[in-house]
């Protein structure tokens, strides 16, 4: 059977990391494995995960450099970078190796539910589904997940601030388009919440107009609040 490596990057997220371990715990029962990669938390984040996950570690912070940490311990054919506050769908797992193995797919993410009542960010995550299915790229929110032959050989994340998840969708799919699952994460709306719903849109909408002109991606975190 084909193994699922799950890596999400953390850096003080206790108030959201035990839900999204705890709904992974079939995973594990199933024989895959959930890796936690701490960035220097300075609350309760690696405590609580440690007995919730298969290895909670540590590495420099960025999740780019953490999101790597966690790739390259990860003992399974498969890779999935998972966020601290997105929730998968049931059976994840066999969705992933399924929908890999039966369509000859090497890498994919999943549709996005953003938890709101409200009909803009309803609005907003079906803009970033079909965006994605348009242009073969993903956002981190999305889930993506690869074999990790091909992560390796397309030389894994990019030791950059922000942005990361763009620049290796770019290089993945020169190996061919991904595979977009309908079935949905479900990822927190607190970042849109904090800075409010529109403001975001805007922000995202400059970053990634500004990263199309070759703007440094440190330069751009500034921007993000990192």
């Amino acid at each position: 059977m084909s193994v699922v490596s799950v890596i999400i990057p953390v850096l003080n997220e206790a108030d959201v990391i035990e839900r999204t371990l705890r709904s992974l715990q079939p995973m594990i029962g199933r024989g895959h494995e959930v890796i936690v990669v701490d960035g220097g938390s300075d609350d309760d984040t690696v405590a609580r995960s440690r007995s919730l996950s298969s290895r909670t570690i540590g590495a420099p912070r960025g999740r780019a450099r953490q999101m790597q940490a966690g790739a390259d311990i990860a003992t399974g054919d498969v890779l999935w970078f998972l966020h601290a506050d997105t929730l998968p769908p049931d059976n994840a797992d066999r969705l992933i190796l399924d929908g890999l193995h039966e369509n000859g797919y090497q890498w994919g993410r999943f549709d996005i539910h953003i938890e709101s009542d409200g009909i803009l960010l309803r609005l907003v995550a079906r803009m970033m589904n079909l965006r994605s299915r348009l242009s073969s790229i993903a956002t981190g929110d999305q889930g993506i997940f690869v074999e990790k032959a091909l992560f390796m050989r397309a030389g894994g994340y990019p030791d950059i601030d922000l942005m990361e998840d763009i620049e290796l969708c770019r290089q993945l799919k020169r190996e061919g388009r991904p595979l977009c699952l309908q079935e949905r994460v479900s990822t927190s709306a607190r970042r849109w919440r904090m800075h409010g719903v529109v403001r975001t849109i805007f922000l995202m909408w400059f970053l990634r107009a500004a990263h199309a002109m070759g703007v440094e991606p440190g330069r751009l975190a500034r921007y993000y609040g990192m």
